[in-house]
């Protein structure tokens, strides 16, 4: 067996092991990158090469693999790559007031530290030094709304019952409102989804740098059938949601610009076709047509909104021909 088939065996013990139900097929097609030949193998091998195996028949009709008790799991691989990932997602979590999850995860990271040895140690925490400070990213540089953490754990807290939020919202001493969370767009202006009963059934965005205070209320509620935070952040460009704008979009990049457009993710479900002229063309299904304005901007005319037509009236008059470089 070679030595990368010797590590994957490894790594596939320890998931084996270390989660609760043990690990599927799909699992392990997903995890390795693998076909699902090579998964059977990889299944037959750990089956060969340990003892305490079990296998099970889920409800979902899914074999699962779980190792029991096994000794594999206090073999400890090296833990640098696992620091480096600890310390981006606590910078993450601050940069996002979400501060009960950056000292959890300050506490994991502590806690697997705390079990290696001291040279060990002292490598892991140097290189995830070293990787830090050369990923300029993590800093997300640019001008981002200021929220409050008070407000961002509240809210975390909501959600995880979930429970009714009481806010004020707007000016300072705005009167309290009672709300229904149902999750949080982070971005440089980051919203609250909630449902105020009050004014209906509809969900609306809160602005999270405007919410004055928050405060968990022991009062559960239910969620809206079948909604989905990610299907919800889809109907619009960037976070503003409006029903009356949603529609089809369509932007055609010039052949210049082609490109560079083509290395974009301009939304989620968008389709690109390049054109026989070299132009590219994209369309996505969304609302938010200032924010769309906000972005295409920037690349000047070489740029042209097909469709919808209130968005072409927006931006028509502002293509620049002068911009030394596109985004």
């Amino acid at each position: 067996m070679s030595f990368a088939k010797a590590r994957d065996l490894l790594r596939l013990a320890l998931m084996a092991s270390s989660r609760h139900g043990g690990i599927s097929l799909a699992e392990i097609c997903t995890e390795f990158n693998v076909s699902h030949r090579t998964a059977q193998r990889m299944t037959e091998a750990l089956e060969a090469t340990f003892a305490n195996v079990e296998i099970t028949d889920g409800t979902d009709r899914r074999r699962r693999w779980q190792l029991l008790d096994p000794a594999v799991a206090r073999l400890e691989p090296r833990q640098e790559t696992t620091i480096e990932a600890l310390e981006i997602a606590v910078i993450s979590a601050r940069d996002d007031n979400r501060l009960r999850h950056a000292r959890a995860l300050e506490d994991l990271r502590d806690r697997l530290m705390a079990r290696l040895p001291a040279r060990d140690a002292l490598r892991a925490e140097t290189d995830a030094e070293a990787v830090l400070a050369s990923l300029g990213h993590v800093a997300r540089p640019g001008p981002r709304a200021a929220q409050r953490p008070e407000v961002m754990d509240a809210v975390i807290e909501a959600l995880r019952g979930p429970f009714r939020l009481e806010i004020s919202y707007g000016e300072e001493e705005s009167k309290q409102r009672v709300v229904e969370p149902h999750g949080v767009l982070l971005g440089q202006r980051s919203y609250l989804v909630a449902r105020q009963p009050a004014r209906g059934p509809e969900l609306l965005n809160f602005r999270m740098d405007r919410i004055q205070t928050a405060k968990c209320l022991d009062e559960s509620f239910a969620f809206e059938d079948g909604f989905s935070i990610d299907s919800y952040a889809a109907k619009a460009f960037g976070a503003y949601q409006d029903p009356s704008q949603y529609g089809e979009v369509i932007w055609r990049f010039s052949p210049a610009a082609a490109d560079r457009a083509a290395g974009f993710q301009f939304h989620p479900n968008q389709n690109a076709e390049r054109q026989p002229d070299g132009s590219l063309i994209v369309r996505f299904h969304a609302a938010g047509w200032l924010e769309m304005a906000w972005f295409l901007y920037q690349w000047g005319d070489a740029v042209e909104v097909l469709e919808p037509a209130g968005l072409r009236d927006l931006t028509e008059n502002y293509r620049r021909s002068d911009f030394v470089s596109l985004p």
